[in-house]
């Protein structure tokens, strides 16, 4: 009886072990010369799950591959700040080669971990607002990575091509989210230049976001803008719930907001963004470059993405004269 007791005791703590930290896998292992990678990201959504993927294919190209010559760790926070301190600590203690985090608040736990890990961070749109670089061009710290910038000054004047009647935008983002302060600032400084009135509209949960979009529709907006932001990608189909009613079309900075009913924008590519980050860890773990001396690196070209869909619901014709790179 004494040693069936030890036996589940012993279970119990194992499976405790495994669930610390959130939600995620080791993927295949490998022998304990090769390189531990650490993966850690706050929630799951398809711009962070893309961007995941792109790295694994980034470092495979170098000819890290996962399962044979290196193992990688992936950790999803499941939204929960406690989870990524965890995770955070774990792969200080495992003595991670390197960390890849998705997201700024992830980079941020995981930077305020370790200053010795190489960390190599994507889906951050300010790295130096995040506090975690001294510069762009020479970030002087342990942290590295790409950034998902989106010229917010063409996203103000597709707004206006579009519907070049409107005065009132309104702009959707957590107001936790520093990647989403960051991108707002930009807006509503060149919006204001344009003559544009700009009410923002801040959630804290998923659970707030419809009735700070019945609030902006009420105050009188005619279009919403999103930039990328993890909070409202996690719940964008509530927000299009409630503007697709009022006949308020929804611009967007992240290509995967379409399927949530976002209407269009210029977007990023997060797999693309991926396998630049995932080489530029090759880079480090081949002992060619430091975190510290690599620039931030960002994608070379922007994309129009545009919902056909969205655009017929909502009866807007877009004018002739909008770029012919969309898709």
């Amino acid at each position: 009886m004494f040693k069936r007791s030890m036996g589940v005791a012993v279970a119990m703590l194992i499976m405790a072990g495994v669930m610390v930290g959130g939600c995620g896998s080791s993927g295949s292992s490998v022998g304990s010369d090769s390189p531990r990678i650490g993966v850690i990201q706050p929630v799951e959504h398809p711009a962070l799950d893309a961007s995941v993927k792109g790295f694994v294919d980034g470092l495979a190209e170098r000819g890290y591959k996962e399962g044979q010559n290196i193992t990688i760790d992936r950790q999803n926070a499941q939204g929960d700040h406690a989870n990524m301190e965890s995770i955070a600590n774990r792969f200080v203690a495992d003595n991670d080669k390197l960390v890849f985090a998705v997201a700024t608040s992830a980079a941020q736990v995981m930077a305020n971990k370790t200053k010795d890990i190489p960390i190599v961070g994507a889906a951050i749109f300010d790295y130096k607002k995040a506090d975690l670089i001294k510069d762009m061009k020479a970030p002087g710290t342990n942290v590295t990575g790409v950034t998902n910038f989106n010229p917010l000054e063409k996203q103000v004047d597709l707004i206006l091509k579009v519907m070049p009647s409107v005065k009132e935008i309104g702009v959707v983002y957590a107001s936790s989210e520093v990647n989403s302060q960051a991108q707002i600032e930009a807006f509503k400084a060149y919006a204001a230049k344009k003559g544009l009135n700009v009410t923002e509209g801040t959630i804290t949960s998923v659970n707030d976001i419809q009735q700070v979009a019945q609030n902006l529709v009420n105050q009188g907006v005619k279009a919403i803008f999103v930039p990328t932001d993890n909070l409202v990608a996690s719940a964008m189909p509530n927000l299009t719930a409630v503007t697709d009613a009022a006949k308020v079309p929804v611009f967007i900075a992240d290509d995967n907001l379409l399927s949530g009913g976002g209407l269009m924008g210029y977007t990023v590519d997060y797999y693309k963004l991926g396998v630049q980050a995932g080489h530029m860890a090759a880079d480090i773990l081949d002992g060619k470059k430091k975190p510290q001396d690599m620039p931030i690196q960002m994608q070379d070209m922007m994309k129009l993405a545009i919902n056909n869909s969205q655009l017929m619901k909502l009866g807007i014709t877009v004018p002739a004269d909008v770029p012919k790179e969309a898709k």
